[in-house]
């Protein structure tokens, strides 16, 4: 997604959908220090540490992750990210995180950012997407459940938090033509440019 026009949420309130930046590394760390405990816990890495924030940047420069952010004013409120093997087995299969800010989920932010990534998927060539995650996070599982992800499976206390606390993980995978049906269906054409101010 190369642009960065303000898009509308359910509630009126607008932020701006962007791909991540150097710039951002100092309200990244902010964004997830902010975020619950329990949200940080079930996090992959410890992105409140200034060393992996930049190891996270430096994946996306040399061309192995693209991430997004939505930004409030001059807040990082959403993070979201694709990750696509180079090669191999699984080069045909994208993965995406994405996680939201508590006072901004239900408005809509999730649905945007996943199209945002679907859209960065669409031109790598990749023809599936798969989102792993703790059963915790509920509020991400709900927005790629709506999206038409279906669960593969469970693998239980196969992960451990960033407290070292063994969590089950589930794994969802949808395929883009699939993905892109329930974007037809749920943020039809005339949806997207209510979304979007000019």
């Amino acid at each position: 997604m190369r642009s960065t026009e303000p898009v509308r949420l359910k509630d009126g309130s607008t932020v701006v959908i962007r791909p991540m930046t150097r710039d951002d590394l100092e309200k990244s760390i902010e964004f997830f220090r902010d975020l619950p405990e329990d949200d940080r816990a079930s996090l992959r890495r410890d992105v409140t540490k200034m060393e992996v924030v930049e190891d996270r940047i430096h994946e996306m420069e040399q061309g192995l992750a693209k991430r997004l952010v939505a930004v409030a004013g001059d807040k990082i409120v959403a993070d979201g990210a694709l990750e696509v093997a180079t090669y191999g087995w699984e080069e045909h299969v994208g993965e995406i995180r994405l996680i939201v800010s508590k006072p901004f989920q239900r408005r809509g932010l999730g649905r945007l950012m996943a199209r945002s990534l679907y859209s960065l998927a669409t031109e790598t060539g990749i023809d599936e997407i798969v989102v792993k995650m703790m059963p915790g996070q509920t509020a991400a599982r709900a927005i790629f459940h709506g999206l038409g992800f279906r669960e593969e499976t469970i693998l239980h206390n196969y992960v451990r938090d960033t407290k070292g606390v063994r969590r089950d993980l589930v794994v969802m995978r949808c395929s883009l033509e699939d993905l892109w049906r329930q974007f037809e269906e749920f943020v039809c054409e005339s949806d997207l440019h209510a979304f979007r101010m000019y």
